[in-house]
């Protein structure tokens, strides 16, 4: 991406140790930004899940980028509070926030537990509000941000058909997602906030092809690199522009803005 229209600007991206989080953060840097990797795998990856969030920085900065890699996990309130703390000492301010990190909880009815859905809905969903609260008043002092909220198009009920069993835990905890960046946004639009929600549509990560089955045709899926001109167009939104939707990244430039 050629147009450094991020320059200057400082960017969270959660979950960005793989998939479409390391997509992002890479193509966020690309266009300026100086960028906050952050996700749980630090030093060595799951044998089945590869990358760390120093791989990705590694990646952005051998590419002329700046980014530095902070450690949290999303379901652990005092991870929240520092990443925006250290990010802020780092750098002195933060331009946009993107909620990529998930708990991909997955279980049929009968296999379902109390653990699996708190589980889900602390990391999912309560992660929303603790973030908001520590990044909103950041970025105020600074002229305003960008809260962009990955979803899922799970989160839909027309996709009830296409959805294997098991993921009920999930597409819950990503509708929450959505209504409440919807329920967000106009109550912090004067000061300056935009609040989006967006489904990233099929993409090819490492942990769709460990989840999909082998014979699976990958020719209409995305790669994570296709989702990054949406992101920087959401990057740069604030109280006054879009703000306040849910909407779908493959649809970017035709259905949306």
């Amino acid at each position: 991406m050629a147009d450094k229209v991020l320059d200057g600007k400082v960017v969270i991206v959660t979950g960005s140790s793989r998939g479409i989080g390391k997509g992002l953060a890479i193509g966020l840097a690309e266009a300026g930004a100086k960028v906050v990797v952050s996700a749980r795998t630090v030093d060595s990856a799951k044998p089945d899940l590869p990358g760390t969030i120093n791989d990705t920085v590694a990646a952005i900065t051998a590419a002329g980028g700046t980014a530095i890699a902070i450690r949290a996990d999303i379901g652990i309130e005092a991870d929240i509070i520092n990443l925006i703390a250290q990010t802020v000492r780092e750098f002195g301010r933060i331009d946009c926030l993107v909620n990529n990190a998930m708990a991909p909880t997955r279980g049929t009815f009968d296999e379902a537990t109390v653990e699996m859905w708190d589980e889900s809905m602390r990391t999912n969903v309560r992660s929303l509000f603790l973030f908001s609260r520590e990044v909103i008043p950041v970025m105020v002092r600074t002229g305003g941000g960008s809260i962009i909220n990955v979803s899922s198009g799970g989160a839909a009920h027309e996709s009830n058909p296409r959805l294997p069993s098991g993921y009920s835990t999930y597409v819950v905890s990503k509708a929450a997602m959505e209504r409440y960046s919807t329920s967000l946004a106009p109550e912090v639009a004067a000061r300056g906030i935009a609040v989006n929600a967006m489904r990233p549509g099929g993409v090819k990560t490492e942990l769709s092809t460990l989840e999909m089955p082998a014979d699976t045709d990958w020719s209409e899926w995305q790669e994570p690199k296709d989702v990054v001109p949406a992101v920087v167009f959401l990057a740069q939104q604030r109280g006054d522009g879009f703000t306040g939707h849910v909407i779908n990244s493959p649809d970017y430039l035709t259905l949306w803005p």
